[in-house]
């Protein structure tokens, strides 16, 4: 198993994408269509910077994505990408000012994880935690229609995470990227068909993230 891990690894820095990451958005990608040319992407988790970069590399010269993370990025984006460091669910001003610019979203990512500790119930609630604060994010900045996808590790609270993204997409696929290590807890929950509650999706100009 070493051996195909090490292939992820190597073909990464052959492609010059700075983590192995990035295998597992272009496998959902593949099975969900989520990317396409002129849209614009939300990016919650965007450090090193592979997410960011195919999804740039998706949406091309005419769309935009937003990459959002507390660490700066591994490398530098073309430029249809606007990266923040900041905290996306407590926006300081120019994070506030960029969601503005750049809502309603056709695609929300999130590739968020938490700092483990090897406690295997606090790391998944803790996973659950970002999941829940992402998908709020995706309900707040999504177009109808819209796509959304986050990274979870399994628990048993998944289910009732499932649950609630049925609440607000017409499909709910749970998927596990053959590149992602056999013995990881990690899967991926994808939801397509933004359906808004009623009121509308978007957050009214300067109201930032999530509370």
């Amino acid at each position: 198993m070493k051996k195909i891990q090490d292939h992820y690894f190597k073909k990464a820095k052959q492609e010059n994408y700075p983590a192995r990451s990035v295998y597992k958005l272009q496998e959902i990608q593949k099975q969900c269509s989520l990317l396409g040319p002129g849209q614009t992407v939300l990016d919650l988790g965007a450090a090193p910077g592979s997410w960011t970069m195919y999804c740039a590399e998706k949406v091309g010269l005419g769309g935009r994505v937003l990459a959002v993370d507390l660490n700066a990025p591994a490398i530098s984006f073309p430029p249809q990408v606007t990266f923040v460091e900041d905290d996306a669910f407590s926006p300081g001003p120019e994070l506030t000012a960029a969601l503005d610019d750049h809502a309603p979203f056709d695609v929300v990512v999130s590739d968020m994880a938490p700092k483990t500790t090897g406690i295997k119930f606090a790391d998944q609630a803790n996973s659950l935690e970002l999941c829940q604060r992402a998908l709020e994010m995706a309900r707040a900045f999504l177009k109808p229609g819209g796509r959304f996808v986050a990274k979870i590790f399994q628990g048993p609270d998944v289910k009732a995470f499932e649950g609630e993204m049925r609440v607000s997409f017409a499909t709910v696929k749970a998927i596990k990227p053959k590149s992602s290590r056999p013995e990881s807890k990690e899967i991926f929950y994808v939801g397509l068909g933004f359906r808004p509650a009623e009121g509308g999706s978007s957050r009214a100009p300067g109201s930032g993230g999530v509370s």
